[in-house]
């Protein structure tokens, strides 16, 4: 996928939210996993994350489904200290 597909949302073709999230996937035998700190890209208006396929095989989250998200508080402190200044 080019660094290009990656700004736009395949269903919607809308700019997507690129940020860390903090993620919670369930995985085929109900065990959740909780990921920290995830580089991905959000959909405003689908509500879909999207995060690089070859992260997800590396995480070993291939058979998992992700089904929480947030923006990742590391990126919301960042923010804070920025404007702060």
């Amino acid at each position: 996928m080019t660094s290009r597909a990656r700004e736009r949302c395949p269903r919607c073709g809308r700019r997507l939210v690129s940020t860390r999230f903090d993620t919670t996937f369930r995985l085929p035998d109900r065990s959740e996993r909780l990921c920290f700190g995830i580089p991905g890209g959000l959909c405003e208006d689908c509500h879909q994350l999207y995060i690089d396929p070859e992260l997800i095989e590396l995480l070993d989250l291939g058979q998992g489904r992700c089904v929480f998200a947030i923006e990742s508080d590391v990126v919301v402190q960042e923010q804070a200290w920025s404007s702060a200044e």
